[in-house]
């Protein structure tokens, strides 16, 4: 609470001012009439009826003057804040759909190239074969076709994503014109009232209940950012089942695994136990967050993997770079690339590292997959309950070997964390 400085009155309230129309001192002020009065002048026929008080009360407006500076002036710094997230949101709101520009750009043009690559390889059995109705089917007009719905699907998104995104901007160019008239209102009347609170008693109390009332209007103005739709929405829908042909058997290598985590038999699950492992220590093992590497190491090609996070609260899947340096223990140490979930009831909320950027907020997501592209530097993230692109970075420095990744975290209390499984390959229907 901030402190109320002690009103300082102005001299003149002491110095007893005359009544205009009685040689006596005008002590009490005319409410209706908004004048200074003497006693008797308040007894007269004119002013019999009207409401007054003593020329000493002003000293309570001035407290009240104060009071409401405080808060003014609060709610000045609070508007100016608001208005720079705002003019902040504007710059990311543009980066955000540049970069998702970019990313389905980059997607539909990797589906493409993934059909293509396919149907180059059916082509030599062209004569053993009939006309195949999905993607891999070995018409050269099949292809053309495909490509065709490819390139208007692409169309449609990125055609979407501008109208978000210029929604978006209009929304945040009105909210920061409100916030700069705001802004003005404010200031102009704290303006006032530092000037009045060092008036003398008559101009104050003339204009008191007046500066209050505006005052009080202005403080009942809510201050709201803008809302603007998340671009993320934007979501690329229709996995390529070319992805299916990159899909690898992933299992998990114990010699990785932190002590908190316990392994199935058949290395492909991995949850947290309810004690510390005591086995012998590895140099491959994380000794820093509940994580374990996969056994396979891709230097080069393609490879896809599928993971079901059933009811995981924390969760990351990704990949991790175990080539060995001499600066550094090859495994747990290595750079990453990860998608993060965190379950709050039925939502989940999802982040992409590097950098740490929050995606969106989604409904619950039973299955994840990761897609590595060794040659381009692309890991993409898709929802295989949905069937739909998360997340995709592209240009990455991949140097050397890079391994599966996963990790949960480790519960406190009573809580579950729940586990983590690679699905075997399969063909989904």
């Amino acid at each position: 609470m901030s402190q109320v400085p002690n009103p300082q009155l102005p001299c003149c309230i002491t110095e007893e001012p005359y009544c205009g129309t009685h040689p006596e001192p005008s002590q009490l002020f005319s409410e209706n009439d908004k004048v200074l009065v003497s006693s008797k002048c308040f007894q007269s026929q004119e002013h019999k009826q009207h409401s007054a008080y003593g020329t000493q009360e002003a000293t309570e407006y001035y407290r009240l003057f104060q009071e409401t500076l405080v808060t003014l002036r609060e709610k000045l710094e609070a508007a100016k804040i608001l208005l720079a997230e705002e003019r902040e949101k504007m710059v990311t709101t543009q980066e955000e759909e540049q970069r998702l520009k970019e990313m389905i750009e980059a997607e539909y043009k990797m589906q493409f190239q993934l059909l293509t690559e396919e149907k180059e390889l059916q082509f030599p059995r062209l004569p053993a074969c009939k006309a195949d109705l999905n993607l891999n089917g070995p018409q050269q007009d099949q292809l053309m076709k495909c490509g065709t719905e490819l390139m208007q699907k692409s169309q449609e998104m990125l055609q979407r994503l501008r109208h978000l995104g210029r929604e978006s901007m209009d929304k945040l160019k009105a909210s920061e014109v409100r916030l700069r008239e705001h802004l003005c209102s404010l200031q102009e009347i704290i303006t006032d009232l530092e000037k009045n609170c060092g008036e003398p008693a008559l101009a104050l109390l003339q204009n008191a209940e007046c500066y209050l009332k505006r005052s009080e209007a202005i403080l009942l103005q809510s201050l709201q950012p803008a809302q603007v739709t998340d671009l993320s929405s934007c979501q690329i829908i229709g996995m390529s089942n070319v992805l299916l042909k990159f899909q690898r058997r992933i299992t998990l290598d114990p010699d990785t695994a932190h002590p908190s985590l316990v392994l199935s038999e058949d290395l492909r699950s991995v949850g947290c136990g309810e004690t510390s492992k005591t086995g012998p220590d590895t140099p491959r093992r994380f000794d820093f967050g509940a994580s374990v590497l996969g056994a396979e190491s891709f230097t080069s090609g393609r490879h896809y993997w599928e993971v079901a996070v059933g009811q995981a609260t924390h969760w990351q899947v990704g990949i991790c770079d175990c080539t060995e340096r001499k600066d550094s223990i090859s495994g747990a140490s290595g750079d990453k690339v990860l998608l993060m979930g965190s379950m709050m009831g039925a939502d989940c909320t999802l982040w992409v590292f590097p950098p740490l950027r929050k995606v969106c907020q989604r409904k619950q997501m039973y299955k994840v997959g990761v897609f590595l592209d060794c040659e381009c530097g692309q890991v993409s993230f898709y929802n295989v309950t949905e069937q739909s692109l998360i997340y995709s970075l592209s240009d990455l420095t991949i140097r050397g070997a890079v391994k599966p990744i996963f990790s949960l975290c480790i519960p406190n209390g009573g809580m579950s964390s729940g586990s983590l499984t690679v699905c075997l390959p399969q063909t989904h229907p």
